[in-house]
């Protein structure tokens, strides 16, 4: 049976995608949606959000989504990562801690603190670590640290100092990437993970937004307040590959507007887990996928009725799911009851994200 009672023919000429299939996500959170991320092995998607909650809910094959699990923090919750095995979730917030489920345990209801910060943590991921013989959790806060916690302690086994406050961090096998204020991009080698490999300024003149690792760890993806977004491989040798490509503006439309664009924020990538291309999700409410191998958008897809804040492939790429919910871009008394927030599941098909055929003239 095809996912969501779709058929796998698609066109690929046509570069508009379809969303008229998608599917809500039941009863989602009750305020904006942070962060969400499947499980690595099986359909189960975590959602945090500002409502203080991580839920985690099951996905089935025609789009269904059913609520599993539920845990609470003090503050809103920013970050949320599943463990290697699937069997532990955290979360990771305003509250200035990181929370733990074992949902092997049979507990569907409380998490167990697991990490603490000085100040609100914006990031956790779980790493593997070479030579650890158990998986480990990195946190990167706003006190303007990483820590590395092994979940059987109290106390983290490393802290290292960044330049400032953390925006966004991903890992990928031994690569660890952490972004901070003020355009910084950290690399770390978890071979040696106290101390930075490389650090960068983005190639992105504004703000940080996201980053996010290739599937192979050779590189990294970053994405700006300025609707744009930066390929950046780790190595200088492979230097000659990065580019950086615009995304997320419209034309602004009436009589003498011609020339003037909106610039959104790009809120989100992920990375296919098959096929290696890529999303890119904004504050325009929109979602592209993109072959930065060919250097070529695959589907650009029409606006969803909000900003898009957070997105995820599943763990075979034949989900994506995306958040709309309000951004905080005009702060506090722009957030209004009247505001789209729910989690949309899109089912992947036909070629939608499969990178774009190899031709003679290219490289």
């Amino acid at each position: 049976m095809s996912l969501f009672g779709q058929t796998a023919a698609a066109s690929t000429a046509n570069t508009t995608g379809d969303i008229s299939k998608d599917v809500a996500l039941n009863a989602p959170p009750e305020d904006g949606i942070s962060d969400l991320k499947f499980s690595p092995q099986s359909e189960h998607l975590a959602v945090a959000s500002w409502d203080k909650k991580v839920r985690i809910y099951e996905i089935n094959a025609q789009g269904g989504s059913e609520g599993k699990a539920l845990f609470e923090h003090e503050q809103p919750v920013l970050s949320c990562c599943w463990s290697k095995d699937g069997t532990k979730v955290v979360g990771a917030g305003a509250d200035k801690a990181a929370r733990m489920m074992d949902l092997s345990s049979g507990n569907t209801t409380t998490a167990q603190q697991v990490a603490a910060h000085d100040a609100p943590i914006r990031c956790a991921r779980f790493v593997d670590i070479p030579q650890q013989n158990t998986q480990m959790l990195v946190t990167g806060s706003w006190d303007k640290t990483i820590k590395y916690w092994d979940l059987r302690q109290a106390n983290p086994v490393a802290s290292v100092n960044c330049q400032e406050r953390v925006y966004s961090l991903d890992v990928v096998n031994t690569l660890l990437v952490v972004a901070t204020a003020d355009r910084y991009i950290n690399v770390v080698n978890l071979n040696d993970p106290a101390k930075f490999y490389k650090t960068i300024q983005s190639p992105l003149k504004w703000q940080t937004r996201v980053v996010t690792c290739f599937n192979d760890g050779s590189g990294f993806a970053v994405g700006s307040v300025e609707g744009r977004c930066a390929i950046q491989y780790v190595e200088d040798k492979d230097s000659s590959a990065n580019f950086s490509f615009k995304c997320h503006r419209a034309q602004q439309t009436g009589v003498g507007n011609s020339n003037n664009t909106n610039v959104f924020s790009v809120n989100a990538i992920s990375f296919h887990p098959q096929h290696g291309t890529f999303s890119t999700a904004g504050s325009d409410g929109t979602f592209h996928f993109w072959d930065k191998d060919a250097k070529h958008r695959l589907k650009g897809y029409p606006e969803v009725g909000g900003p898009i804040t957070a997105t995820d492939f599943s763990r075979q790429g034949n989900i994506f799911a995306y958040s709309v919910s309000y951004d905080w871009s005009k702060g506090y008394s722009a957030n209004t009851p009247q505001l789209a927030n729910k989690v949309m599941l899109h089912a992947v098909t036909g070629d939608e994200c499969k990178p774009r055929p190899k031709t003679g003239g290219r490289k």
